[in-house]
């Protein structure tokens, strides 16, 4: 499976109803599970971000989509990132010419 780095903004709605940020993300969850995704780590932070999670995915499309699940409901907006291993990079930069 793909390793992605989804980071999120509170939108309006979502700011103004954070107190449902736990249950959201638990929601969240059990949505990228049932899309065959694995939700390896979800923080809240500080700074330019205000959630960060880890996601393992089989494939950019189930990872697309359930970044366009969770955008849909108006909460955050998100910023997905695929992130590579160190055995991935390996083997991506065997390939470099």
């Amino acid at each position: 499976m793909a390793t992605y780095i989804v980071l999120a903004h509170f939108s309006d709605q979502g700011i103004c109803g954070v107190k449902d940020s736990p249950k959201r993300a638990d929601a969240f969850k059990a949505l990228a599970k049932k899309a065959g995704a694995n939700v390896k780590e979800l923080y809240w932070t500080l700074g330019s971000y205000d959630i960060v999670a880890i996601v393992e995915a089989p494939d950019v499309e189930t990872i697309t989509a359930i970044g366009l699940s969770i955008g849909k409901l108006g909460n955050v907006r998100t910023e997905t990132l695929r992130a590579f291993s160190k055995a991935e990079m390996a083997a991506i930069l065997n390939k470099v010419i």
